[in-house]
């Protein structure tokens, strides 16, 4: 049994037990078919919605994200009364959440919980600050739809691949020599600038020396951009006929393939391409660029949907906007392995405050226990059968595809029928 857990919260709540039997919820969630997911059965996202819905899958469709919790733009409702939404359910009973939780964000879960299937590469993005995400929102409510950061973690459940952060000086020095297309598109001055600076420097400089060239690449017109993407993978198709071509590389005329003659496929030789192995987690924070590319994994974040994108989208791009915001860090970031809590459980806690998520493994005929915490928890079970219980009292059947919300305080036993994986996602 397979079992993941997102949580968050404080404060001990004394709740009577009649009370508490209404607060173990099941939820019907919510599925986002965006063009980049994983078609039909291939995909983990529509296998885990048509369990947890009870629909057929449409094995033309792609499903790329499962949704758990209560944004609106894929609120997740209470199984039996699916015209009662998490959110207002929540909202009329906030104890449920625990004391520090409501002071802290108010009658509202925290965090977003999800299951990402990804078939192609998403946009190249970030994610807005606090402060950036208000204004945002206040300028343009119809893109930037809240007013929330949103710090997230992403979870490997297969293979997964992605870019994030800029690479170091070192290897920027190394993409300036070896893509003579970037210096031809951004000019001599601005490679130059690369070419000449040294990690004396020091960390403002070399932030500016990358954002100057960054930006001048971006902001390029889209004529010159078809050029030189044209030229650029022209030029590695005929190398990759004399010499193995780099992972990088290859991604590029991946992405060409999957958006062509796009700028994004350019701007992919600036940033790390990361692979993760199953039960590695990556970190992203605001104003990080960003971009994932194939896989299968859990993801949690505070609960926002803004997105500021660049690149490899047939969606609205805000260039100026992602160019003035991202932090310009160098170098690779860290890759959590999770800390083991028992023989069964691990848990990975992201620098972010509003969540951690639980990683679990049970084998058949075992048990394991989720101590109480002071925070509400998302459990959703993505393979196997078992049974999760408060007490002795409060049982629930679960297999996979159930997602269930628990309220603060409660402390929760999981005994599998057979081999089981979960995840607890939760608010502390």
């Amino acid at each position: 049994m397979e079992l993941y857990v997102s949580m968050k919260g404080t404060s001990d709540v004394d709740l009577e037990k009649e009370e508490e039997k209404n607060k173990f919820q099941r939820l019907k969630c919510c599925v986002q078919n965006y063009d980049w997911g994983r078609v039909g059965e291939e995909s983990l996202v529509a296998r885990l919605y048509s369990l947890n819905s009870g629909l057929e899958i449409d094995s033309a469709k792609p499903y790329a994200e499962l949704w758990m919790g209560t944004h609106e733009s894929g609120p997740s409702f209470l199984e039996g009364s699916e015209s009662s939404s998490l959110k207002s359910w929540v909202s009329r009973d906030p104890s449920v959440l625990g004391e520090k939780v409501v002071k802290e964000w108010g009658t509202d879960l925290p965090f977003l919980f999800k299951v990402l299937s990804v078939a192609k590469a998403l946009s190249i993005q970030a994610h807005p600050d606090k402060e950036l995400a208000k204004n945002l929102h206040k300028l343009n409510p119809s893109i930037y739809k809240d007013d929330n950061h949103k710090p997230e973690m992403a979870l490997a459940i297969t293979d997964f691949e992605a870019l994030c952060g800029f690479v170091s000086l070192q290897e920027l020095k190394h993409v300036i020599h070896s893509v003579p297309e970037i210096v031809e598109l951004v000019g001599h001055a601005y490679a130059d600038q690369v070419l000449n600076a040294s990690e004396q420097d020091g960390v403002e400089k070399l932030k500016a020396v990358l954002k100057s060239i960054f930006s001048q690449l971006m902001l390029a017109s889209e004529d010159a951009v078809h050029e030189t993407v044209i030229r650029m993978t022209s030029r590695l198709v005929k190398e990759n006929k004399v010499r193995e071509l780099t992972d990088k590389e290859q991604l590029v005329l991946e992405l060409d393939k999957q958006y062509p003659v796009d700028v994004g496929v350019i701007s992919a030789f600036f940033l790390n391409y990361v692979k993760l192995r199953p039960g590695e987690a990556l970190c992203l924070g605001a104003n990080e660029p960003h971009a994932y590319i194939r896989g299968e994994c859990i993801e949690c974040m505070a609960t926002s949907d803004n997105v500021v994108r660049a690149g490899l989208t047939p969606k609205l791009r805000d260039v100026p906007t992602l160019c003035s915001m991202l932090t310009y860090r160098q170098g690779l970031p860290e890759i959590l392995q999770g800390a083991p809590l028992n023989p069964y459980v691990k848990r990975y806690s992201p620098p972010f405050d509003e969540f951690e998520v639980d990683s679990c493994i049970l084998s058949e005929a075992t048990s394991t226990v989720f101590p109480a915490v002071p925070g509400p928890s998302l459990f959703l079970v993505t393979s196997g059968e078992g049974i999760m219980e408060m007490d002795p009292a409060i049982k629930n059947r679960v297999s996979e595809g159930v997602v269930t919300f628990v309220p603060a305080n409660a402390e929760i036993s999981v005994t599998s029928y057979c081999r089981t994986a979960a995840i607890q996602g939760r608010c502390e």
